[in-house]
């Protein structure tokens, strides 16, 4: 390939790994054009990350020399991300908007933005990796697996891979930060962001609570005995330990309480002791439907490997199709499988697909 007379537009988010792989991508010889997503309207009046963020994002391109584009994409995120965000809540379970806004936003609105503009190629700062064989274009995990990110890209397709390069496959985190500090750059040393994206900082009740309703409600225990209570059922997930205020129980030992079970029908909370409680614990999961990134046949029952958090150890597990539902049987428990969170299947370092939990049991 002559790099020299290849187009990439670099997603520029204002943080130092999409700072260095526009750097990377220059470095190889390709025509670099930056372009930063605004993907959340702020309220008036609200400190409005996203113009930190540009602001960064400018200043690396001025040093890099790269042209820098502003799109503003709130309208698609708001109808193809935010609204699926807030049903999932309203039905108790927990989504990942992460997963939705790259499958919606960076690959698609993006995507077809950068090619209206001439681009040959994307490119983004994830740690993940694209391998080609026999005509066929995969997603692989990075060689950093501390910092992969495949997890959230296990709704986008072949199709976009193809179309699409990340110069931080073989990078570790640390080198990044190295090249970073060494060319200059002032995202060097950033803070990653935590999170998400559009709440930032703000407490996740304070900003949910403008959308929805929530209704305070009793914690119990494994033995139904009430030993606090919640702001609202909806806001907690499977598996958490924060924010749940449960003060010394008596007859209880002093170990840190866990949501085990959420009831949104009488909003209430079951919470257990023990980080590796049997409550926390499932052999089984269910999925609502499987998304697979290469049309490619799959004979089930599956052996494959299994995340269900993101940097969650794999596990190994069998996936098959029963009565038209797709199960994963792990080879043992898996902690806090919480229905709305994704299931992301691998077959060695390679990214086969994934769906969202149903249920777990």
């Amino acid at each position: 390939m002559d790099k020299n007379n290849k187009t990439v537009v670099v997603g520029m988010s204002g943080g130092v790994d999409s700072s260095v792989a526009a750097y990377l991508l220059k470095k190889q010889g390709y025509k670099v054009v930056g372009l930063f997503m605004q993907n959340w309207q702020n309220e008036p009046g609200e400190i409005c990350t996203s113009e930190i963020d540009f602001k960064d994002a400018s200043s690396v391109c001025d040093s890099l020399e790269i042209p820098l584009h502003r799109a503003n994409f709130s309208d698609e995120y708001w109808d193809r991300v935010f609204k699926d965000f807030l049903k999932e809540h309203e039905k108790g379970r927990t989504p990942n908007p992460d997963i939705l806004c790259n499958r919606e936003i960076k690959f698609k609105s993006f995507l077809d933005y950068a090619l209206k503009i001439g681009a040959d190629f994307i490119a983004t700062g994830h740690y993940a990796s694209i391998v080609e064989k026999n005509n066929r274009t995969f997603l692989a995990r990075s060689k950093d697996l501390k910092k992969d990110q495949t997890y959230f890209l296990h709704e986008v397709s072949e199709g976009d891979f193809k179309k699409t390069l990340f110069p931080l496959s073989d990078i570790s985190k640390d080198d990044v930060r190295k090249i970073a500090n060494d060319i200059g750059l002032s995202t060097a040393k950033k803070k990653d962001s935590v999170g998400i994206c559009f709440i930032g900082e703000r407490n996740l009740q304070d900003f949910l609570g403008r959308f929805i309703n929530f209704k305070p409600g009793n914690i119990k225990d494994e033995e139904g005995n009430i030993i606090g209570t919640h702001k609202g059922s909806i806001l907690y997930t499977e598996g958490q330990r924060q924010g749940l205020m449960i003060g010394g129980v008596k007859g209880k030992q002093e170990l840190p309480w866990y949501v085990y079970k959420k009831d949104i029908t009488n909003n209430e909370l079951y919470v257990c002791q023990g980080v590796n409680n049997e409550n926390l614990m499932s052999d089984i999961i269910e999925l609502d439907s499987l998304h697979r990134i290469n049309d490619i046949h799959i004979n089930l029952p599956f052996k494959c490997m299994v995340q269900v958090r993101h940097l969650q150890e794999p596990i190994g597990a069998h996936i098959d199709l029963k009565d038209n539902v797709y199960t994963i049987n792990f080879e043992k428990p898996v902690r806090a499988a919480a229905p709305g969170q994704s299931a992301v299947i691998y077959d060695d370092n390679i990214c086969i697909g994934g769906g969202i939990i149903s249920k777990s049991y």
